[in-house]
């Protein structure tokens, strides 16, 4: 009985231990349109994305986001913090380091903020690179020299709000100005599966003038806005607002220049990259897909329910949750209206999983990723 005892009184000390610590997260209850669509229509299962292969095995850490230039050179930026050219023989070139050069870069995510982690990526009309790296800014590169120019540090931020995530990003080809996304002013980069549990509307989507220097915020409180893309006449861009799994158009012309409307909602994962294809429409990576099975999605169950998650960022590991994510590839289709024409799918993960980029450039299609240690091509597209 004693021995019962002790153990109870020991468990229960454990208990209100963990209880009287402080949680990292300050979530709200969020309620959430429906359940996952069905997996029919244009949401068919197919293998599409099963006909590619793997570049850079071992190589490139985490490919998250690509340009390239008219002599077919594309470029893109790993979780090591450095910036890489692959050139049309497929070697490949390391540009510079976006950070610190340090032997821990790549190893773990408390490193990201001294090496730096290259997200949106774009060549501008002068042939520069623009890169939002998530801690330390937007920069410049020169593509030959790897000449970094700090155009718009973090700590800077706009309208006495740093950044703490820089992530999406897309330039104008007809006026220069770069639009970029700012996924949390709370939690950064390495930090993200807290951000996507606490859903909180810290982020925002911004505009910088690289002739001016002039930061202007065009949309606050917004849920974790991530990938962005301009539409070919440059009338509004498509973001994707990734923690409630729903993309967003913002207006930049015509009666509703300023304003932002739902173009899909309830989706059936989150949604991380959109660019355009080359037949004038949106592809949208799905960085973890969420569907219908026997019990709900894990995030659709404690999306209404703040102390457990403030519980479960208390004692789990933020490594644990990558074993509730299933390996599989989905991409969606969108038309300039946004919706949805189709999927493409690699149900098994056989080439890749975790999609965030479709970027398509001489005829290939390119799957970038924030983590996976290879560089996914397509030679063929199958057209939904």
């Amino acid at each position: 009985m004693f021995v019962k005892r002790t153990i109870l009184v020991a468990v229960l000390a454990v208990a209100l231990g963990i209880y009287l610590l402080p949680s990292p997260i300050d979530p709200k209850p969020h309620i959430l349109k429906g359940p996952p669509p069905a997996l029919e229509g244009p949401l068919a299962v197919n293998t599409h994305l099963q006909n590619g292969h793997r570049l850079f095995t071992g190589k490139l850490h985490g490919p998250e986001s690509f340009a390239a230039d008219e002599q077919g050179n594309v470029y893109t930026g790993t979780v090591d913090g450095k910036l890489w050219k692959i050139d049309p023989d497929d070697h490949l070139t390391l540009i510079t380091h976006m950070g610190q050069n340090l032997k821990g870069c790549g190893s773990s995510p408390e490193f990201e903020p001294l090496c730096g982690r290259p997200h949106g990526i774009r060549l501008n009309r002068d042939g520069q690179l623009i890169v939002a790296d998530s801690y330390l800014g937007l920069f410049s590169v020169n593509p030959q020299s790897g000449e970094k120019t700090l155009l718009l540090p973090n700590s800077q931020g706009a309208n006495g709000v740093a950044f703490a995530f820089l992530n999406g990003l897309e330039i104008s080809s007809k006026t220069g100005i770069i639009y970029f996304t700012d996924s949390s002013s709370r939690w950064g980069r390495r930090h993200v599966k807290l951000e996507v549990i606490e859903l909180n509307s810290l982020g925002r989507l911004l505009s910088y003038d690289p002739q001016t220097g002039h930061v202007r915020v065009l949309l606050d409180s917004l849920f974790m806005p991530n990938g962005i893309a301009l539409s070919p006449e440059e009338d509004f861009l498509l973001f994707a607002e990734t923690s409630i799994g729903r993309i967003m158009r913002y207006w930049l012309k015509g009666d509703m220049a300023g304003t932002k409307e739902i173009v899909m909602d309830n989706m059936i994962g989150y949604p991380d990259n959109i660019r355009l294809s080359n037949h004038r429409t949106f592809l949208v990576g799905i960085t973890t897909p969420r569907f219908r099975k026997f019990m709900p999605p894990f995030l659709d169950m404690i999306a209404p329910y703040p102390a457990i998650k403030r519980f479960l960022a208390k004692v789990v590991p933020l490594s644990w949750y990558n074993i509730l994510l299933p390996q599989y590839a989905l991409v969606l289709e969108l038309g300039m209206d946004g919706n949805l024409l189709g999927s493409h799918h690699d149900p098994e993960g056989r080439l890749t999983w975790a999609i965030s980029e479709v970027f398509q450039h001489r005829g290939r299609t390119y799957l970038g990723n924030t983590e996976l240690p290879f560089l996914p091509v397509l030679e063929s597209w199958e057209q939904s």
